[in-house]
């Protein structure tokens, strides 16, 4: 297991019941980033999976930051988790 700090925000939270911040314990095959989204939707979210996701992948809109750093700068999905990594998801679509 590795544990990392989860963060949601511009929408997201709604998907977890308004928490902004969660730490969690991923387990060890789910420790690069594309297993991670996966393992995010199966154990986290329990609707609106279409929110977060598209295919298999985060959905266009979504900014995904590594240790505050765009993930493409890290590899994208293939970035392998480190203990005490901070993974933010902040949708920049916003609805009017």
């Amino acid at each position: 297991m590795v544990r990392v700090e989860l963060c949601f925000g511009g929408g997201l939270e709604a998907l977890l019941g308004g928490q902004k911040r969660t730490p969690v314990d991923v387990p060890d095959e789910c420790r690069t980033m594309g297993k991670l989204i996966l393992w995010i939707r199966d154990t986290l979210i329990s609707e609106r999976h279409d929110m977060f996701m598209k295919d298999d992948c985060v959905r266009p809109g979504i900014l995904v930051l590594i240790n505050s750093s765009d993930w493409e700068l890290e590899g994208t999905t293939q970035y392998v988790l480190e203990p005490g990594d901070s993974i933010s998801f902040i949708s920049t679509l916003h609805g009017g």
